[in-house]
């Protein structure tokens, strides 16, 4: 290396006062969203940020609820226009533009103020204003009015005015195509994030596109609504101070399910207050049996809810999908008196003593909640050798596997699934060929199927472990007993728009329904759309995923440009293919709905081959599978 070279390659001469640049606050957010709202997307995905700027506005709306002002949040959906209007106190009219585009600028650095909040660095309703093409805030207070609306981040209009409105904060903002383009939301995400709202905070009442959202009974009635199989016994429902938790089993012999939450923010990912509860409830099961049972036997089965309350939280991500604190206090004053109580600590002292009592008390609880332990101990090693043989295959196939092409990456430097990470699921060699060819390596994988594969509707879990195309998808997946360790963030099943390929799809659901139904209801799996139609001529192609968009082409092209109908992903050529995995790929997820169970929705598709089914799935087959 030269002398007159930095040790990262640019040349000294290069670096003067001109290579120093300061940018503005709006700027900044504008040129890396990720650090303020994680990823992008198009709205497929219930963790693309168009929700994640809705939330942060709505988190506020929470905060002026918890703290005893206002019981009626409104939200509305109009077009790609959210509205939130809360009762709140209204923010205070001086600081209404700072609080909204000056970063680090708010109240909750207080804790007096906001003691158990969400929101702590001043940045949430700053990035939603930033990545915005249209934002407007209003705030009411006492027949005064603050107004003032912003593009693109930029302030256009600020007015005071009299008004005889109620107090509170009115905010509508319009999320920018320029950042997230061709973007929709989905109203199914939105209602499951405004029910959980109403779960966490009894009493509140949230008006969204005027259906009323309210809960009366807290995780007990979040544990109703998302639960899959029946219970083996009356929902648990404790509340202790600073922490709530409810929690069932329910008659399945795998995985566990948890919905965590801090200070009323979802925590997708869990975190310390998740793990602790995992690890505190196993260890007072087995003091209370005084059996040392296996981990695994006493959670299996297991769906619970919890909620804890933390001053100042620790997230691991400004999207506070984690919880990273490990103390139920993390104030200054606390840090400095230097006697804080661990989060766990906190955890295992109240299920000892709570869970402990209730069993004591509900002997018909304790005896269902051992009956179910004892039963998974026998599946689960009736099911070991077949598991341990299933592993040795998977194995010595997987040296000469080319039924998987895998990623380079799957995790980030956290051992988190990175967003964007990818599992393709086809069929056929041409189709196979041509996403291999097209796709990111670093972080695409494809997965080939041989054929259609088994219809797994009423089959055993075994079926999993004896089916070679089964078992070489599960151990790709890495997809056990529970989800927790999942090599892929999106699972997109990829077939032919016709009747076959409609039959694949169906097979593929059916097995990911019945083995891992918390792979969809964790919102990881989605069906690709490709284009129907290619329409082009020598100046310009447009690619056409219906027939009101081929028509649209025809009319913007003029003339008689040529036509292509394409027939199947095979006949679609890697350098195009790269346009519909990249940057604008459609997605469709498969969303589950409560109007119908899981058992009902699967006998319908899959069950007795009858006429008015074959009509429905011909004339009405969609990716929002409705389910309990």
């Amino acid at each position: 290396m030269s002398e007159n070279q930095t040790d990262i390659g640019f040349n000294a001469a290069d670096y003067s006062d001109d290579a120093i640049k300061t940018l503005k606050w709006n700027e900044h957010i504008r040129l890396r969203p990720g650090m303020y709202i994680g990823k992008l997307g198009d709205g497929s995905s219930q963790d693309d940020g168009i929700y994640v700027l809705l939330k942060e506005v709505v988190d506020n709306a929470i905060d002026e609820f918890v703290m005893g002002n206002g019981k009626t949040i409104e939200v509305t959906l109009k077009e790609n226009t959210v509205t939130v209007r809360d009762y709140g106190r209204g923010i205070p009219l001086g600081k209404v533009v700072a609080c909204v585009s000056e970063m680090n600028t708010g109240a909750k650095y207080d804790s007096k103020t906001f003691k158990k909040s969400v929101g702590l660095n001043g940045v949430g309703t700053k990035a939603v204003n930033a990545l915005s093409s249209w934002f407007l805030v209003e705030s009411v207070r006492d027949g005064e009015k603050k107004r003032a609306e912003f593009l693109n981040g930029v302030l256009e209009k600020e007015e005071l005015v009299k008004t005889n409105e109620r107090n509170g904060t009115r905010v509508s903002f319009t999320p920018d195509e320029q950042m997230f383009g061709n973007y929709h939301f989905i109203e199914d995400y939105i209602e499951a994030m405004l029910w959980n709202y109403a779960y966490l905070n009894k009493g509140l009442t949230i008006q969204y596109n005027k259906n009323k959202i309210k809960s009366e009974n807290g995780l007990r009635d979040l544990l109703i609504s998302r639960m899959d199989g029946n219970p083996l016994y009356p929902i648990v429902h404790i509340e202790d101070e600073d922490f709530e938790y409810a929690f069932t089993h329910v008659d399945k012999f795998y995985g566990e399910e948890y919905y965590s939450f801090v200070n009323g923010q979802h925590t997708t990912q869990g975190g310390t207050h998740q793990s602790a509860f995992r690890e505190a409830f196993a260890k007072t099961v087995k003091e209370f049996y005084k059996k040392d049972y296996d981990t695994g036997d006493i959670r299996t089965g297991l769906i619970a809810a919890v909620s804890v309350k933390v001053i100042e939280p620790v997230f691991e991500s400004q999207t506070k999908t984690k919880l990273g604190s490990i103390y139920m206090d993390n104030s200054e004053e606390a840090r400095k008196a230097d006697n804080r109580e661990t989060l766990r600590n906190y955890v295992m002292t109240s299920l000892k003593k709570n869970l402990d009592d209730y069993l004591h008390i509900n002997g018909d609880v304790a005896e269902a909640m051992q009956r179910k332990i004892i039963e998974s101990e026998k599946e689960r090693k009736s099911m070991a050798d077949l598991k341990k043989i299933s592993r040795e295959s998977a194995k010595k196939v997987n040296l000469h596997n080319r039924k998987l092409r895998d990623c380079r990456i799957h995790y980030d430097s956290n051992h988190d699934l990175r967003l964007q990470t990818t599992l393709f699921i086809t069929e056929g060699d041409s189709a196979t060929g041509s996403i291999t060819k097209s796709r990111d390596a670093n972080t695409q994988a494809v997965f080939s199927l041989r054929g259609k594969p088994l219809n797994s509707f009423g089959l055993s879990r075994k079926i999993v472990y004896e089916n070679e195309e089964f078992n070489l998808l599960q151990a790709a997946l890495n997809a056990g007993d529970d989800i927790e360790n999942l090599r892929y963030n999106n699972i997109v099943i990829a077939t032919d728009a016709d009747v076959d390929g409609m039959h694949i799809r169906m097979l593929l659901l059916t097995f990911f329904l019945q083995f891992f139904p918390d792979i969809v209801k964790a919102g990881h799996l989605y069906i690709l759309q490709t284009p129907l139609f290619r329409v082009r001529n020598k100046q310009k192609t447009f690619y056409c995923y219906n027939e009101d968009e081929r028509a649209q082409a025809i009319e913007t092209l003029g003339g008689k440009p040529e036509i292509t109908r394409f027939k199947g992903l095979g006949e679609i050529s890697p350098e195009e293919f790269k346009v519909f995995i990249g940057p604008q790929m459609r997605l469709d997820p498969v969303i589950m709905k409560k109007d119908q169970g899981i058992g009902e929705a699967m006998e319908f598709f899959m069950g007795k081959n009858t006429p008015d089914r074959q009509g429905f799935i011909m004339e009405n087959l969609r990716t929002d599978i409705d389910v309990d």
